[in-house]
């Protein structure tokens, strides 16, 4: 059936009007697109990967976003309306839990995008029919498609411009890029209740087979990636107008046009995930800038916010500082020496940043629970962290009370067997298990313990 012999919905006047008039630019209808490889097919292999890689980056954004701890109004953006997730106490085990939602996340993100890219282009012709529509529902579902790709592009470039620390759009990243997931979250779940069965029938068709007429019992995929250039053949038509109207002659294999989509993934995988990786293969990060190793000794791992950044002055930072801990009426003053004298504890801890990278250091200081315990509080609900940091979006955290009470749960005084660093955050910081990093918060000035009488 061609596009031309397609029935029209209600009301049949306007849309057969709308036939009758193309646009006026040369070359602007499906006829130009001639790629003998575009097919159902195609699209629905491109399509069955995105189906298991999308939710996962959608559940991994989510649960990351849920870290963050929005109950406490420190989640950004903090006004999400009825978008806000069910609350809940994120955990402290496993401790690498964070590392892995959070690297799972922008990792797996960046590895689709040529899978994303290779889709659009297998589909580019539905963008150019005329008429764009031959009923409301047509109309309808062109809407979805348009929410559907403008969704994941917004969602691929804010992600990478935001992991470069490149911001160069004019408005919130964080408020755009988490109403930006929702709307395409919608539109994704609409594209596959509308289009999963014909992702199914179109994987099931076997254009190798009739391309190589082989028996009928071998599976598609494997069948289609035997087929050679040579073999190559256009599709049937599709009632969706994949295949070309006038398709050329191919220059690339079926075979070889997945291969090469999937080589470019295996790439930007192999660039990206060494940020999540101690080691060696921190060299590789090459696509992320502070994912790299920025230098060696026990300090030598990745910094995002420097002391400079962050305005700290090193007056403040020496022997004038004082650590202020509160709990109920009860306040102590105590400076690092005294801080030191106390029961110190040293555990192997992760940190993980938004932007992906991640590392894994030896910890030592007091525990938490051990500070709260100090001012009088042995059930502490929460903790407030303040930094000597007097701006910025970070510059402090409110802790749960899973997050207090851990065991592992420290205000960090050195690291591998050294004092933290001033960019590490000397003379103290938070250190807490499968929290996320900006939230352990560096350059600790006060600690403020509550309990649930407080509020």
């Amino acid at each position: 059936m061609g596009v031309t012999d397609r029935q029209t919905g209600f009301p049949q006047r306007w849309w057969r009007a709308l036939e009758r008039h193309p646009p006026p630019v040369p070359g602007l209808t499906g006829d130009r697109w001639r790629s003998p490889l575009r097919g159902p097919w195609l699209t629905a292999v491109y399509g069955a990967v995105l189906l298991v890689g999308l939710p996962l980056v959608i559940i991994t954004g989510l649960l990351d976003y849920a870290a963050y701890g929005p109950q406490f109004g420190q989640a950004l953006p903090r006004e999400v309306g009825w978008l806000r997730l069910p609350p809940f106490d994120w955990p402290t085990r496993p401790s690498w839990l964070f590392r892995v939602t959070q690297g799972l996340h922008v990792t797996l993100g960046i590895i689709l995008i040529p899978v994303v890219l290779a889709k659009l282009w297998s589909v580019i012709p539905k963008l150019f029919i005329w008429p764009p529509a031959r009923s409301l529902a047509q109309v309808l579902e062109r809407l979805s498609l348009l929410l559907l790709v403008g969704g994941i592009l917004f969602e691929i470039a804010t992600g990478l411009l935001n992991i470069q620390y490149a911001y160069l759009f004019g408005f919130d990243f964080y408020t755009a890029h988490y109403f930006g997931a929702w709307v395409f979250i919608a539109a994704f779940v609409a594209h596959v209740t509308l289009k999963l069965p014909r992702m199914v029938s179109a994987l099931r068709s076997r254009p190798a087979l009739r391309d190589r007429r082989l028996p009928g019992q071998h599976e598609s995929l494997r069948a289609e990636l035997r087929t050679p250039l040579a073999a190559t053949r256009p599709e049937p038509p599709d009632p969706d107008d994949l295949v070309a109207i006038a398709p050329g002659a191919p220059t690339m294999s079926r075979r070889g046009a997945i291969a090469v989509v999937g080589g470019l993934s295996l790439l930007l995988g192999a660039l990206t995930i060494g940020q999540t990786l101690d080691g060696g293969w921190r060299r590789t990060a090459l696509l992320l800038p502070r994912g790299r190793q920025p230098g060696t000794g026990p300090n030598g791992f990745p910094i995002n916010r420097t002391a400079a950044a962050a305005g700290i002055e090193p007056d403040e930072t020496g022997q004038r500082w004082r650590l202020t801990v509160r709990g109920g009426n009860r306040m102590v003053t105590l400076d690092r020496p005294r801080l030191l004298a106390m029961g110190q504890h040293t555990a192997r801890l992760p940190i993980s940043c938004v932007e992906g990278w991640s590392t894994r250091q030896t910890w030592s200081g007091v525990r938490l629970r051990d500070l709260a315990a100090l001012v009088g509080v042995d059930d502490p609900a929460s903790a407030q962290v303040r930094s000597l940091e007097k701006a910025g979006l970070f510059n402090q955290a409110i802790l749960q009370a899973n997050q207090v009470l851990d065991a592992d749960s420290l205000l960090a005084l050195r690291v591998n067997g050294a004092d933290l660093s001033a960019d590490h955050g000397f003379p103290a910081r938070v250190i807490v298990p499968a929290l996320p990093g900006v939230h352990c918060t560096k350059w600790v000035a006060e600690i403020t313990f509550r309990t649930g009488a407080d509020g």
